[in-house]
């Protein structure tokens, strides 16, 4: 199309003022928008200041998140602007996920304590055998552990060198008829473990007996055997031990957080895997003193009759402790509470498809319930099930719209957010030995980010000369596959206002029309134009630079 010379200067002289006019809204977008924030704060003071990227980040004064990012205020007359963190899901996907909630409640707290323990013999009545006389086993009448020990039966015949000169003595007080000399040489025999039997046969015959028979001073099984035959003893060493499987004690660990629960007398059900549906009923004996340091864990001991022997030393116990229930307590699911390392949380139900996570101090953990000492109150509604997934989305705002299947965006909502955006910028600071910039930008709605000034690496490549503080900005971020976001485009908006002519879009107008000999010199006046002055020769027509990527005259900025 053949365009007349003076057509084409009267657009030239449009496109200059429309380029300005852009550039200046641009450029002046974040201050109209910066002012209509500084006049609603003014009306009404801030609760507190949350960081855009985690809800759960608040301050009671501005400052900056720590990702550096400028913390926004939230207020009380917010009208229907959800809290930060809260995430709204249709019903669909409610259904999908399998969300189930429950009633946050007060009730008595069933404070069970599952653990396990050990079987073992009473030690009450556990009777270790030790020679009080040193000599030579001549004869020893139980062979191994286990066998079972008859009280008054013989368990070792000892010929002992000490024995038989306290058998001489008896008999050399007997022949003087003392009866100081004979109470003191009876009580020495009995001192030195010889039976009550054999003094009396002593007496009686006046024979001194080379070897002495020990007699078992109570039934039980043979717990451990550390001598044979012909084994030379003396007083201190431990020759044998005698338990009685009637009386067992258990010996539970129960865990250091759970140490304050356990008190004497509390009841105790045990149950072993070897005889399942055998139900053992008892109570804690004694709490032990002490905290193992090795398993973290406090021992307490526990007393079982066992008439008929089914409980055997060494046997692994699973106990059941009821402790004392508390009463009037706030409580929750166990399945409801999301512990990490540093918080725990609970995902609220808010109705109409709302959930938010917030903190939450868990007290005492049972089985199935979790008593809750701060950060929910009697009647909330909490999610039971899905809750790890609706919660990674209310401290990731960013991604809620891929959860929304509501009719008026059906189509956005089964696809991901954008990878990359472009949005209007101000220059705050620049750190060009870090490529780094500090910008303040526009909302950007595709990544559900408020307004707000924040620091960006610079791609490589993209140049920073010439960029200083206050200068407007169209710049295109880039969300990195590893979470950062790294600015890939940055067009100047001032360079576009001050062009003027030579910022005219190269596509409108066809250097090829504007030829001599087509051009309507009939309608040019010839009196006012001086032709000398027109020297085709040195008019540089590659002179006018149209710049695409900036403005062009088809109403597109």
């Amino acid at each position: 199309m053949n365009i007349p010379l003076n057509k084409a200067i009267a657009i030239l002289a449009v496109s200059v003022v429309v380029t300005g006019a852009i550039g200046y809204v641009i450029g002046t977008g974040q201050q109209v928008q910066s002012s209509g924030t500084a006049a609603a704060s003014d009306s009404n003071e801030p609760l507190y200041w949350v960081a855009p990227m985690d809800p759960n980040y608040r301050r009671d004064q501005p400052g900056k998140s720590p990702m550096g990012m400028d913390l926004i205020p939230v207020y009380e007359d917010a009208g229907e602007k959800e809290d930060a963190g809260t995430v709204r899901i249709s019903a669909d996907v409610v259904n999908n996920l399998g969300v189930r909630t429950a009633l946050v409640s007060r009730g008595t707290l069933d404070r069970n304590v599952a653990t396990v323990g050990y079987v073992q013999y009473d030690e009450d009545r556990l009777l270790h055998i030790h020679p009080r006389v040193e000599g030579w086993i001549e004869t020893l009448y139980v062979k191994a552990a286990g066998d079972p020990v008859v009280a008054g039966e013989p368990l070792y015949a000892l010929y002992s060198p000490a024995l038989v000169n306290a058998q001489e003595e008896l008999l050399l007080a007997l022949k003087r008829n003392s009866p100081a000399l004979i109470a003191a040489a009876t009580e020495r025999l009995s001192a030195l473990q010889v039976p009550d039997s054999e003094i009396r046969r002593l007496k009686s015959t006046r024979q001194v007996s080379q070897t002495i028979t020990l007699l078992a001073s109570q039934s039980g099984v043979l717990d451990a055997l550390m001598v044979r035959e012909g084994m030379y003893v003396k007083p201190g060493m431990e020759m044998m031990s005698i338990g009685q499987p009637q009386h067992i004690w258990v010996i539970g660990e129960v865990f250091e957080r759970q140490a304050a629960l356990v008190r004497q007398g509390d009841a105790v059900q045990m149950t072993l895997d070897y005889l399942p549906g055998r139900l053992w009923q008892g109570q804690v004996d004694y709490v032990y003193p002490t905290l193992d340091s090795q398993t973290r864990t406090v021992k307490i001991r526990i007393h079982v009759d066992n008439p008929d022997g089914y409980l055997k030393p060494g046997m692994f116990a699973r106990l059941r402790i009821a402790a004392r229930a508390q009463t009037d307590t706030l409580l929750i699911p166990r399945e409801a509470l999301i512990r990490t390392g540093h918080q725990n949380r609970v995902v609220l139900a808010k109705g109409e498809g709302r959930f938010k996570s917030v903190a939450v101090t868990p007290g005492i953990i049972s089985e199935e319930q979790v008593e809750i000492l701060s950060g929910l109150e009697d009647g909330d509604r909490i999610v039971t099930s899905a809750q790890f997934l609706i919660d990674s989305e209310s401290s990731k705002t960013s991604d809620f719209v891929r959860m929304d299947h509501g009719a008026d965006d059906a189509a956005d909502s089964k696809a991901a957010p954008p990878q990359t955006v472009s949005v209007a910028a101000r220059v705050e600071a620049v750190m060009a030995a870090g490529r780094t910039l500090n910008l303040t930008h526009d909302a950007i709605a595709a990544w559900n980010w408020p307004a707000m000034t924040m620091d960006f690496n610079v791609a490589d490549g993209v140049d920073l000369e010439g960029l200083k503080p206050g200068m407007a900005l169209h710049i295109t971020i880039r969300k990195e596959p590893g979470g950062g976001y790294v600015i890939r485009d940055i067009h100047r908006l001032e360079d576009a206002s001050e062009s003027g002519v030579e910022s005219m879009d190269h596509g409108t107008m066809d250097h090829g029309s504007m030829d001599d000999s087509s051009m309507d010199h009939s309608s040019m006046d010839h009196g006012s134009m001086d032709h000398g002055s027109m020297d085709h020769s040195t008019m540089d027509h590659n002179s006018m630079e149209m710049d695409h990527s900036q403005h062009s005259m088809e109403g597109k900025p």
